[in-house]
């Protein structure tokens, strides 16, 4: 069963640009992910210029075969099975995110401050090295 989560990250003109994720969505998967792998700003961006995706992977990686995905690469909906709209959705701020945006399990927001954020089944966002933290002190 898939643990679905949403990728975004906020402008600096302050517009959000969100991605589906349907696989891992859980914080010791994507949340791990993000946190040592996408901290820098133009890496996101491409993550977001990717869309809709079906697994996240340390690397963005290069177009290939949706069926044989090399290891360690994203396997996207446009890019690697060639479906269409499956593009980035776009906000007009973080408020209008907020409100409109769509809703998964976990939801991880890449924000200006250059920081990833989480928001766990709808609750508040939350800073996503906080929160790996604690759940790294629950595990000991």
């Amino acid at each position: 069963m898939a643990t679905r989560s949403t990728i975004a990250m906020e402008q600096p003109d302050g517009r959000v640009m969100q991605i589906y994720c349907h696989w891992d969505g859980y914080l010791d998967h994507n949340g791990e992910i993000l946190q040592e792998h996408y901290r820098d700003r133009a890496k996101v961006l491409a993550l977001m210029y990717l869309g809709d995706i079906s697994s996240l992977a340390p690397s963005i990686g290069e177009p290939h075969d949706w069926d044989n995905c090399p290891e360690g690469v994203c396997n996207a909906y446009g890019r690697d099975r060639g479906e269409s709209g499956c593009e980035a959705r776009v906000f007009k701020d973080f408020e209008d995110y907020k409100a409109n945006h769509q809703y998964e399990e976990y939801e991880y927001i890449f924000r200006s401050d250059d920081q990833w954020y989480v928001s766990e089944y709808s609750r508040a966002y939350r800073a996503l090295e906080q929160v790996l933290a604690e759940a790294e002190t629950l595990e000991d």
